[in-house]
């Protein structure tokens, strides 16, 4: 599918085509908050929904992006509280359930009732419990590289640690995450300048860093186990699409996953990494689209 390859030539370009909703207090959490997203192209097939993970934003998905808006899809990308240029305010809690409760909200401001879900890492989990406890909200149902048992990264676990890393320059802080961008990749040019300052952009300030320390820490197996029993009850067509190259969310994950929930499809991604968006963006793609066209 021909691409323009000019959307979006520079991470500021994609934050500035954000758009911005403030979600009143005791809709995603006890006070107002600033939700940052974009949404992009028409609804001629249906509106998409792509969740990114920890730690990343919408960013993540700036090449997949413009192949569903050219399909004929409306696509919306939020940022999580926390997360990119959401609100990133030292006073509201991160966990799944609370960015779960946040993308209802969101979806209600914007007047959407049912859109087809893509969940990423983290973004997958909040995937699952949007299938679980939010059934009518969710058309169809596409899980990639996520956290859904309790499989943690170390190193996000480690961020957790605010002891251990507040009083740490940004420098350490954003060299960690350097090494995260390339370890998930299994095609090292696509691990582009554009890609690695995009990515870190949020993070290297002292805000940023204090944000993601506090990302990290609402990380919670409790929150995934949790859900395990219930994968059975996701009334969702699923497909579960995974990058094999995964260092840290593995295969057999995904494989068990598609197992629990009722008819749902495991599709390998072979020579993709875990940020799978960014590593074989027109395989990701093409296998979104062949799912949502069935």
């Amino acid at each position: 599918m021909p691409v323009d390859q000019n959307a979006w030539r520079t991470w500021q370009e994609f934050r500035a085509a954000q758009r911005e909703l403030v979600l009143p207090a005791g809709t995603a959490a006890h006070i107002p908050v600033t939700v940052r997203y974009i949404d992009s192209g028409e609804a001629q097939l249906g509106t998409i929904l792509l969740m990114h993970g920890i730690p990343t934003w919408g960013y993540l998905y700036h090449a997949v992006i413009p192949r569903l808006v050219q399909a004929g899809y409306r696509v919306l990308a939020p940022d999580f509280l926390g997360h990119g240029w959401s609100d990133r305010r030292d006073r509201f809690d991160r966990s799944f359930q609370d960015q779960a409760r946040m993308i209802v909200a969101l979806l209600s401001s914007l007047g959407l009732d049912r859109v087809d879900v893509v969940g990423h890492d983290t973004g997958g989990a909040v995937a699952l419990i949007l299938a679980i406890e939010h059934p009518a909200v969710v058309h169809r149902l596409v899980i990639t590289n996520s956290v859904c048992y309790d499989r943690f990264d170390d190193d996000m676990l480690d961020f957790g640690h605010p002891l251990r890393w507040k009083p740490r320059p940004i420098a350490d802080l954003t060299t960690a995450l350097e090494e995260s961008l390339a370890a998930g990749l299994s095609n090292p040019s696509r691990l582009t300048s554009e890609f690695r300052a995009g990515i870190l952009a949020p993070w290297a300030s002292e805000e940023g860093k204090l944000s993601l320390l506090r990302n990290a820490s609402a990380l919670n197996a409790n929150q995934t186990m949790a859900l395990v029993d219930r994968h059975g009850t996701i009334t969702a067509r699923t497909l579960v699409l995974w990058g094999m190259d995964d260092p840290w969310q593995k295969a057999e994950d995904g494989r068990q996953l598609a197992s629990e929930i009722p008819n749902a499809v495991f599709q390998p991604l072979g020579q993709a990494s875990h940020w799978v968006q960014q590593d074989a963006p027109e395989q990701f793609s093409q296998a979104l689209l062949g799912f949502f066209a069935d």
